[in-house]
């Protein structure tokens, strides 16, 4: 009997041991991730091509309560540094204390930041005591980075808001941290987070190239100020879409130098909207083209779709299209301001503006919290040109009629276009009818 148990179990185990072979041999990919990563002085020269790592390996405790910076540094520093593609993990049910912290590139791979858990920022604004106050986690020339994972990253911005001279008129205005910035990268992919409570802005893209932004929620209180959801500044050919964005400021901005940007699917509101600029500010030099904003739904926002430019500035606004739009309770559904003024001290009229021009609203319609659902205010040296409405049905949230506002706005608009269009017909405009109008004529 002793015999035959004895020769079942060395049976199994050699079942055993040659299933674990079979199985790890045809599973490179699930044997890989499980290897320990060389040490120091290891005999292994040829790392492997695919890399998992752990925050937890690093020295990382994941309490909430202990400093994980170091942790998270030492796990990049290996990561970035090793070819082929690396994983960065950090697990869910474990939350991360980080504070200031430059990501620093270009990297040898291509790394995926895998957040399951959850990242937080130190509470007091204290911490950041002889660093700068604009910076939490910053992504600086990092190329072909993914950050995934379904876990969440927490600004915990309370204090900072309770700081702000735009909560108190008697504190300082001084600076606040963007929760996320990532400057000089390219080849980016944000996608499936959950970014709550910034300090200030969430994320931020600044001088970056081809990014795609998908399944984010980005989240803050209604009153908290300057917590922009998602701010592109200087960058080309980024695409947001999926997402859900609930802030106290814009939803998303949209600043000087950027092209190529298309924003797909959006949920915005409470905040102040979707917003090219503020454009010109302090008599600078900006320009923003090619923009797409395609279905949307703004919902209890400041603003709807918005153009905002400063007196003095200069440069150029053009080639942006808003479409498929839907409206709720919205206080200024269709807005062009060029006398955008965010100073505690008044504006002083100038002459110069940034120029706005062949900017579209096609297919929006909902609701109005304010009389003026249409307003284009355009400067008198630098008019409003090429403004172009579509099927557009603007009606009051509390029953009463809407209205246009324009000056110095030139366009056109066509089909349905409720309250009634203002546009004045331009120069280049009326030019072209009568070229069209000959042509008929002599055809």
């Amino acid at each position: 009997m002793r015999k035959l148990r004895s020769r079942s179990f060395s049976t199994c185990l050699i079942v055993c041991v040659l299933f674990t072979f079979t199985f790890l041999t045809s599973n490179v990919e699930a044997y890989d991730s499980l290897l320990q990563l060389p040490l120091s002085g290891s005999t292994r020269t040829r790392p492997r091509s695919k890399r998992v790592l752990f925050v937890g390996d690093f020295g990382a405790h994941g309490d909430g309560v202990n400093d994980d910076t170091e942790a998270f540094k030492d796990a990049w520093e290996v990561a970035c540094s090793f070819s082929g593609r690396i994983r960065i993990v950090i697990p869910t049910d474990y939350t991360f204390l980080i504070y200031p912290i430059d990501i620093v590139g270009p990297c040898r791979s291509k790394v995926t930041i895998q957040i399951s858990g959850t990242i937080v920022a130190p509470e007091d604004p204290d911490a950041w005591q002889g660093l700068s106050l604009r910076k939490w986690l910053y992504f600086d020339g990092v190329n072909h980075l993914t950050i995934e994972g379904g876990g969440t990253i927490d600004g915990m911005g309370q204090e900072w808001w309770a700081r702000s001279c735009k909560t108190n008129s008697t504190n300082p205005c001084t600076h606040a941290p963007t929760a996320i910035t990532f400057h000089s990268c390219k080849y980016l992919n944000v996608k499936n987070l959950m970014v709550l409570n910034s300090q200030q802005m969430h994320i931020s893209f600044t001088k970056c190239l081809r990014v795609v932004v998908s399944h984010l929620q980005v989240i803050a209180p209604a009153r908290s100020p300057n917590t922009d959801g998602i701010h592109i500044s200087e960058s080309k050919g980024v695409e947001v879409k999926d997402s859900i964005i609930r802030t106290g400021d814009d939803c998303i901005s949209i600043v000087s130098n950027s092209s190529r940007i298309r924003i797909k699917d959006i949920i915005c509101g409470p905040g102040h909207g979707i917003s090219i600029g503020s454009l010109g500010k302090s008599n600078s030099w900006s320009q923003v083209h090619d923009v797409m904003v395609d279905r949307a739904l703004l919902s209890n926002t400041d603003n709807g779709v918005r153009i905002k430019t400063w007196q003095g500035g200069s440069g150029f606004a053009t080639e942006i299209t808003f479409q498929n739009v839907l409206m709720e309770n919205v206080s200024n559904p269709i807005i062009i301001d060029q006398y955008y003024c965010d100073s505690q001290l008044p504006c002083t009229n100038q002459t110069l503006a940034v120029q706005v021009e062949n900017i579209s609203f096609v297919h929006i319609k909902g609701t109005s919290a304010t009389e003026v659902a249409i307003k284009f205010a355009c400067s008198d040296d630098y008019p409003c040109e090429g403004l172009y409405l579509e099927d557009i049905e603007l009606v009051s949230s509390s029953g009463e009629m809407t209205e246009s506002f324009c000056w110095e706005a030139y366009g056109s608009s066509s089909g349905l276009v409720y309250p009634p269009a203002c546009l004045s017909c331009s120069e280049s405009f009326i030019k072209q009818k009568v070229i069209l109008d000959s042509v008929i004529a002599s055809s």
